[in-house]
């Protein structure tokens, strides 16, 4: 049966390989993104997220049986944890209630690999747990200027990814989703070749790091195409009781990493 899907991020990466795979399929897939979609949206500000939302409502005709929140960014400044945390929990919420009103209803977001990397903890409680973004953006930008622009990238990065798989394990049991009958999942791939990797991936010296940072055992780095189907497939009707997870995409990095420990953090 033909669905009506919501997606951010789609103009590019895995956003738009979602929304090519859904389509071929024959659902409707209404694209939101800051250029070449079908609402124009800034995520990074909270008025954003709500005329986003709500334009994408419209779009849709006020019927959507699903969301994929695929926007994200990775720069050494506060813009990414607008967009990461607050543009992806913001938009989430924001498209709860139209969600609940559909007979299946799913929601699944990207994390990343990077959550279970070195953050910064004060950050992310700042988005998480205080819910301030003015908070979380000064704590980034303090990052940024004291750590330089290489370790600030990966630092704040990996905060929002951290924080907003916490935000889906909180959040995915309350009534506004479990409760309205939404599994709300995330997923966490590794290394995919979209334009945000496409500079490290150009050089030897560039896939060489990323191996090193993301060992991928299984088949290497991945196309985005990978990532959607575990999308589609969360926010399919199928899906009745997988919830709160976030499922790591990253052909072993994970398990590399971390062994047979799941709840341990990396240490190497």
């Amino acid at each position: 049966m033909a669905r009506t899907y919501v997606i951010t991020g789609a103009g590019s990466g895995i956003g738009k390989a979602t929304k090519e795979l859904l389509e071929a399929q024959g659902h409707t897939v209404v694209g939101v993104d800051l250029k070449g979609a079908d609402v124009i949206a800034d995520l990074s500000t909270r008025q954003g997220r709500i005329d986003g939302a709500s334009a994408a409502i419209s779009a849709a005709d006020g019927s959507v049986d699903a969301v994929i929140a695929c926007a994200g960014v990775t720069l050494p400044t506060p813009l990414t944890v607008s967009v990461n945390y607050f543009g992806m929990a913001e938009f989430l919420e924001a498209m709860a209630p139209v969600l609940a009103k559909a007979e299946a209803p799913r929601a699944v977001l990207i994390s990343s690999y990077s959550s279970l990397q070195e953050n910064d903890p004060s950050l992310v409680d700042a988005m998480c747990v205080e819910d301030d973004e003015d908070k979380a953006r000064g704590i980034a930008q303090k990052i940024a200027d004291e750590q330089g622009p290489q370790v600030a990238q990966g630092l704040i990065y990996a905060s929002t990814k951290r924080a907003i798989s916490r935000w889906v394990r909180r959040e995915s049991t309350k009534e506004q989703w479990a409760g309205a009958g939404i599994p709300l999942n995330a997923v966490g791939p590794g290394v995919i070749r979209t334009p945000m990797t496409e500079e490290w991936l150009k050089s030897e010296e560039g896939r060489q790091y990323l191996a090193t940072v993301v060992p991928m055992p299984l088949n290497g780095f991945a196309e985005p195409e990978v990532v959607a189907e575990l999308m589609i497939w969360l926010t399919s009707p199928a899906n009745t009781h997988v919830t709160g997870q976030t499922i790591y995409v990253d052909g072993g990095a994970d398990v590399v990493m971390r062994g047979d420990d799941i709840w341990g953090p990396i240490d190497k």
